[in-house]
């Protein structure tokens, strides 16, 4: 299962050209606001249509202007999931489900699924409630099963979580991890929440004035000090993959082991084994010369120097080689200047637990 996108499209003074492909899982698309993220996701949907170029979804032209090809958005077996959960509020949420398999008609699969769907997103309590009882993250969990159970070949969710306080999107996100792990179809995701598409993107598309800054794995550009919305901007932060090793309840921490090796974190609700994602904000990481004593950092990481660039007039973004994995620091100019960090000088990089977050 696969998306290839290759359009042109002008709206008045906007200019839109735009060439990517991504398989199954989640393609976050991120990037300032203007940066055509909405705009493509129309285009996708066929609910505009490019003035040149071609969109197709596991082999199926959805549009290619050299053909002649327009599908209408109905016959294009696309999901799409917005902002707000735009649910039918005289039904209850079972009936709000069927409906969307009334999309599926003519489909081998029509009558299968309906139970996993419920399972995978946690919604057997709610089955008989109607939407007016539901919190927003069990409104939004329930418009992405209604939009699973049209078999879609695409699932679109433009800004799920932005509707969203703190805790309903704690709330959600670990089903959207499910969804994309479960559903084995491309999932293109927008977001202005870098710690949100960090932590479920597979694939990462930088947008920026309609065209395609770049795109590839999360942990690869999130290093890269050159792209300003990620390892050069506000937020820019190192994103580590490892596996839950053990527990230690007595402290109220976990253990993960990455390839930049072992670190601890608040206690983690999860089997150890498991899988997981680490954001480490480069705002909270502190360089050393040597390993630092009586510090009460629980992390320390031995690394290597391997790119400076200021940040503002007086920061210094720098980014490590530790043991393969990459780690972004930033800190005062003055501090560079002091310790003369330089690229090939190793360091030691000391990580407070709290600042960890799950990418």
């Amino acid at each position: 299962m696969s998306l290839q996108v290759d359009i042109q499209h002008s709206q008045g003074a906007f200019d839109l050209a735009l060439r990517f492909e991504c398989g199954a899982g989640i393609t976050a698309l991120f990037g300032r606001s203007g940066a055509g993220k909405t705009t493509l996701i129309d285009l996708i949907a066929g609910l505009r249509r490019p003035q040149q170029g071609r969109i197709a979804v596991a082999g199926r032209v959805l549009v290619d202007t050299a053909q002649g090809i327009f599908l209408p958005p109905h016959k294009r077996r696309l999901g799409y999931v917005f902002q707000e959960a735009r649910l039918f509020p005289h039904l209850d949420v079972r009936s709000n489900l069927l409906y969307g398999r009334r999309f599926a008609d003519g489909l081998r699969l029509r009558h299968d699924g309906f139970d996993e769907t419920v399972a995978m997103l946690g919604l057997e309590p709610l089955l008989a409630r109607r939407p007016g009882k539901l919190s927003g993250g069990e409104k939004q969990r329930v418009a992405i099963g209604r939009a699973l159970l049209a078999r879609p070949r695409l699932l679109l969710m433009d800004e799920p979580l932005a509707s969203l306080d703190a805790a309903r999107k704690a709330e959600i996100l670990p089903y959207i991890e499910r969804l994309r792990d479960a559903a084995k179809i491309p999932i293109v995701y927008v977001s202005h929440a870098l710690p949100e598409v960090m932590r479920l993107a597979d694939h990462l598309v930088l947008l920026g004035a309609g065209r395609v800054q770049a795109d590839g794995k999360p942990a690869e550009l999130a290093a890269r000090l050159d792209l300003p919305l990620l390892g050069g901007g506000e937020d820019a932060g190192a994103l580590l993959e490892g596996s839950l090793v053990d527990h230690l309840p007595a402290h109220g921490l976990s253990r993960v082991r990455s390839q930049a090796g072992d670190l601890l974190l608040p206690k983690i609700d999860l089997p150890a084994g498991s899988m997981l994602k680490l954001r480490i904000p480069a705002r909270d990481v502190t360089l050393f010369l040597q390993p630092p004593e009586g510090s009460s950092a629980l992390n320390l990481l031995r690394g290597r120097v391997v790119e400076m660039l200021p940040h503002g007039d007086t920061a210094m973004d720098v980014r490590l080689d530790c043991n393969g994995a990459a780690l972004l620091a930033r800190i005062t100019r003055y501090s560079a200047e002091r310790m003369q960090l330089a690229p090939g000088l190793d360091v030691f990089a000391a990580i407070k637990s709290v600042a960890m977050d799950r990418g």
